[in-house]
């Protein structure tokens, strides 16, 4: 890998913003397919900084290649983001549990995590959600990489 995949561009900018931007849309859209009751906290800011690392690790890394590598590296990043989402927001879930001792031991946790990430996955199974993502996607890899062609 050059040495030059490391550096700053403005389509990796262009990118980590974009994704952030969704993940902060994602999320209010996630919110409301969640029980009334469901103490979010800083759910919107973790998804928005899980979103600009993948921007800017995922998809930034795949610009320069053309409008086809772009639409599929939007694409891949909002693969990254969701992946993350998931691991991210069920292990945050499943340290509370253990705070509240619901857990016998390790294994025990960590099986719930892997069952808290299918439950929040389902419950993200959702015709304007995933559109959304993946209209997001799109355009996030389409601009990045006209950005990337426009200011290398």
């Amino acid at each position: 890998m050059p040495v030059t995949d490391h550096m700053p561009t403005a389509g990796r900018l262009v990118a980590a913003v974009g994704l952030g931007v969704v993940g902060w849309f994602g999320s209010e859209l996630f919110r409301p397919l969640m029980p009334d009751d469901t103490n979010f906290g800083w759910f919107n800011v973790v998804n928005v900084v899980l979103g600009m690392i993948c921007g800017w690790r995922v998809t930034g890394k795949r610009l320069g290649f053309g409008y086809a590598e772009g639409f599929s590296a939007g694409l891949t990043g909002i693969g990254a983001l969701v992946f993350w989402a998931l691991f991210v927001q069920s292990l945050n879930e499943m340290l509370k549990r253990a705070l509240d001792n619901r857990y016998d031991g390790v294994i025990e946790g960590l099986t719930s995590m892997f069952e808290l990430i299918v439950d929040f996955g389902t419950v993200m199974i959702n015709g304007p959600l995933i559109g959304f993502l993946v209209t997001g996607g799109i355009v996030v890899g389409l601009v990045s990489e006209w950005v990337s062609h426009r200011w290398p």
